[in-house]
């Protein structure tokens, strides 16, 4: 398990300038990024469970994923694959209650 400590938006329903949009979202690719450089990758296919933790009573499905798209770009990224292949990697998303991070976990794809 990877945390990261950064506070992510509400997704869509976040409303800011798109030049602090821009910033936030190359700070929260950046922070994950030097995360992730010093862990060893896993084996794919996988699944990456990405959790935002948050002090507020959480967000839909659709604004949950949103407020993590800059953590999956960074994921992806390092594990060299595309965030729209299915095949090799997919993504689950959950919340909880705490103070602001997003963990990152690792966890080997069934095989049908």
């Amino acid at each position: 398990m990877i945390v990261v400590p950064i506070r992510t938006e509400r997704g869509q329903n976040s409303r800011e300038h798109h030049f602090a949009r821009a910033r936030r979202v190359k700070a929260e690719k950046e922070a994950t990024a030097w995360l992730l450089q010093s862990q060893t990758r896993p084996e794919l296919p996988c699944r990456v469970i990405l959790t935002r933790i948050a002090p507020s009573q959480g967000l839909d499905d659709d604004n949950l994923a949103g407020s993590l798209k800059a953590v999956r770009d960074a994921v992806a990224a390092w594990l060299g694959v595309d965030d729209r292949d299915r095949e090799r990697v997919r993504y689950v998303y959950e919340q909880r209650r705490g103070p602001w991070a997003v963990e990152i976990g690792f966890v080997p794809m069934a095989k049908v």
